[in-house]
């Protein structure tokens, strides 16, 4: 009986030393400087999507891949295309740093912003984007679920006839990261400044997601 004790507490000293050592190997590393990081990885809900291509898109897609999520709309006047230009910008660096990155634009326009019209859209950016639609039913808890929100702005000074269509949508100008196992890892903030189109920093975003690599190793 006193050797299974002993035996019970060298096991549980074992593997206590591990976890610890785990922990103390991570506080070490480099902590990402502008990203917000969650050392507890945040579970992404069941959804269901569809890409410019008319394709289903869902959890499954994100699995092994690390998927950075921007939401907007085609008719955005500044926030959307200066994103996606700068993501396209550091595309190239973020394979470098994990070959299985993707880039994911979520369209929260779905009146407007048709299969056919995301297709076009995000090819001209990068055609190794993908970009992805839904009604609100399905993005209104996607989004939240991934720490991002927007709201459509309704137009009550056009009283034309092309009303309906003239509105804005204000959303998150921030990307989440999304890990090859499915869950939110971070969430990159933009640089807010008067007179300047809320956008991220592509070295800092670099740098961070490099960090977080590293981290997610350990």
């Amino acid at each position: 009986m006193t050797r299974l004790l002993w035996l019970i507490i060298i096991l549980v000293s074992a593997f206590s030393g591990a976890f610890l050592w785990q922990q103390f190997q991570k506080t070490s590393l480099p902590q990402p400087q502008f990203a917000l990081y969650y050392n507890q990885a945040r579970v992404v809900k069941p959804f269901q999507l569809s890409d410019h291509h008319g394709n289903v898109f869902t959890n499954k897609n994100l699995l092994g891949k690390w998927s950075f999520v921007f939401i907007g709309y085609t008719s955005c006047p500044d926030v959307c295309p200066t994103t996606l230009q700068n993501l396209n910008f550091v595309y190239d660096d973020l394979k470098k740093i994990a070959v299985n990155s993707q880039i994911l634009f979520v369209s929260v326009d779905p009146k407007r912003d048709s299969v056919a019209k995301l297709n076009q859209y995000i090819n001209y950016f990068n055609k190794e984007f993908i970009a992805l639609r839904a009604e609100h039913d399905q993005l209104f808890p996607f989004t939240r679920n991934l720490g991002l929100m927007y709201g459509i702005v309704e137009n009550t000074q056009d009283n034309s006839a092309e009303k309906d269509a003239n509105y804005l949508v204000n959303h998150s100008a921030s990307i989440a990261l999304i890990n090859p196992q499915g869950n939110v890892a971070a969430l990159f903030k933009p640089e807010l400044a008067v007179g300047k189109v809320p956008s991220i920093e592509g070295e800092q975003l670099i740098g961070d997601f490099a960090k977080i690599i590293a981290l997610n190793a350990s």
